[in-house]
């Protein structure tokens, strides 16, 4: 699985895990390769050897991730996923606001928000929260996505009551004054100017591809927000903007590890019950028109000292048969050494070091609940020109789609998402079922659909791969975005 990272504070896990739009950089993948690796740009070294090809996955029956769900009379949605395997407990505190749904005029505006979560709340002061998790041994993060915020806690089991007091406490009352906002409205801007303006590759292609590949001003906007509009932040807009996000029946809370479900949903009832839940704005239309014209498009960066390509595609609606073969695609085209782009780009002709990507680069693909990109980068040779990459990037996908792919190319995909999938949802700190988990209530009001993922993939047909590859991987479905190097050698 390619990383799930964020602009901030990184905390990796099994897949990978990241804290807020701050210091790392927020390439992700799908969850179908093992990387864990950060990495600010796509020239990291590789190997040159390709993985040996898996043996076909068997049909046997699914491993079974017990789903505890139910909804308090306030809204908020509660998950609880016992695992007993080690003596920790992962909470999860998901609130369905986004880079997609933060206001006009207020970009940044989700991210923002996220730094002021920690700076204290009606019974723990600055930084005490942070202080908290760690004295009893824990470790914690969260990030701003397109479609959510979250923050989750790892600790031992026996101190699980204390997190869900702390994280409850938050979603209560926080510190909201003019003091603490004006202080990190000073430290996004200081994250921009480090993590984009000031790196090479800055941005590439994680803001810039959705920037150009959109039409929607929802999913087209710099997401770590103008500077113009982070200076314009106020405090009764910050006011305004918890009391309706961060309200409970626009939340969803994640408990996985090793607890007993009856003492911990007597935790939620006491901690949790009591918050006032706040009406809703209406959901905004993040819908994306049918692409019909290949886009291109360059930047100028002034310390990059190689050229670099992305491409970007829009994805099936989530969900749909599509969707499912896409996912099966990104596996084939460009998971792993093993992959038709890796092989073809950096293997064969030897034009770049790595090629990377997958299907939503701030998270993976089951993440996210609106349009979405598959996209792919590389940095590459100057003596490479980008057209050259381009013509090997249609002659793979023309191959996919005049030869077929058959049953045994998509077995061998399958056993690659099947094991990257269960060393996600079975990962030492329980993340990243949690994760899954509170994604799936959030978006589809059916955490249990975890147990299902595996029989969508078993639908997938070589016809299905067919008429997805034609409609999805057109070039007229695509956009292109190159990097003219301007940095000294």
């Amino acid at each position: 699985m390619r990383q799930f990272t964020h602009l901030g504070r990184c905390l990796l896990w099994a897949p990978a895990a990241a804290l807020a739009l701050s210091a790392c950089s927020p390439k992700a993948t799908s969850v179908a390769t093992a990387s864990t690796a950060a990495s600010a740009s796509s020239a990291a070294p590789a190997t040159t050897a390709a993985a040996p090809a898996p043996k076909p996955a068997p049909a046997g029956p699914a491993f079974q991730i017990p789903v505890e769900y139910y909804t308090l009379p306030n809204g908020l949605k509660v998950v609880l996923s016992p695992d007993h395997t080690a003596p920790t407990a992962t909470v999860a505190a998901y609130y369905g606001v986004g880079f997609r749904t933060e206001p006009r005029d207020r970009t940044g505006f989700a991210h923002l928000f996220e730094h002021l979560m920690f700076q204290g709340s009606q019974n723990l002061g600055k930084n005490e929260f942070i202080g908290l998790i760690q004295k009893n041994g824990g470790a914690l993060n969260g990030s701003t996505r397109f479609d959510f915020t979250n923050y989750f806690e790892v600790v031992p089991s026996n101190k699980l009551e204390t997190i869900l007091w702390a994280e409850a406490d938050r979603m209560r009352g926080l510190a909201i004054t003019q003091t603490n906002l004006t202080n990190q409205q000073g430290v996004v801007k200081s994250e921009v100017r480090v993590n984009v303006l000031n790196q090479p590759y800055g941005g590439f292609p994680w803001i810039d591809m959705p920037m150009k590949a959109n039409k929607n001003w929802n999913n087209a906007h710099n997401f770590y927000g103008d500077m113009s509009d982070l200076d314009a932040a106020n405090l009764a807009d910050t006011k305004s903007f918890f009391k309706t996000y961060y309200a409970p029946n626009n939340a969803v809370l994640a408990v996985v590890g090793d607890f007993d479900p009856a003492e911990a949903k007597a935790w939620v009832q006491k901690y949790y019950a009591a918050i006032p839940s706040a009406p809703q704005p209406p959901k905004p239309d993040i819908a994306e028109p049918r692409q019909e014209q290949e886009q291109r498009f360059s930047k100028d960066d002034k310390l990059a000292n190689k050229p670099a390509l992305a491409f970007g595609y829009h994805m099936p609606e989530r969900n749909t048969p599509e969707y499912y073969a896409m996912i099966m695609l990104d596996q084939i085209l460009l998971q792993g050494n093993d992959s038709r782009l890796y092989q073809a780009l950096v293997q064969k002709r030897g034009y770049a070091s790595n090629v990377s990507g997958g299907i939503n680069y701030l998270g993976n693909q089951f993440n996210y609940n609106g349009p979405m990109l598959w996209m792919g980068d590389l940095v590459f040779d100057p003596a490479v020109q980008a057209d050259s990459v381009v013509r090997v990037l249609d002659q793979e996908i023309n191959k996919l789609s005049s030869k077929g792919i058959d049953q045994a190319t998509l077995d061998l995909a399958l056993v690659k998402i099947r094991s990257a999938f269960y060393d996600q949802v079975s990962g030492s700190d329980n993340f990243g079922r949690a994760d899954l988990l509170a994604s799936f209530a959030l978006f589809d009001n059916d955490p249990s659909r975890i147990n299902r993922l595996e029989g969508e993939f078993r639908k997938v047909t070589p016809e299905l791969m067919q008429k997805t590859i034609r409609e999805y991987l057109r070039p007229t479905n695509r956009t292109i975005i190159t990097v003219n190097p301007l940095a000294k050698s």
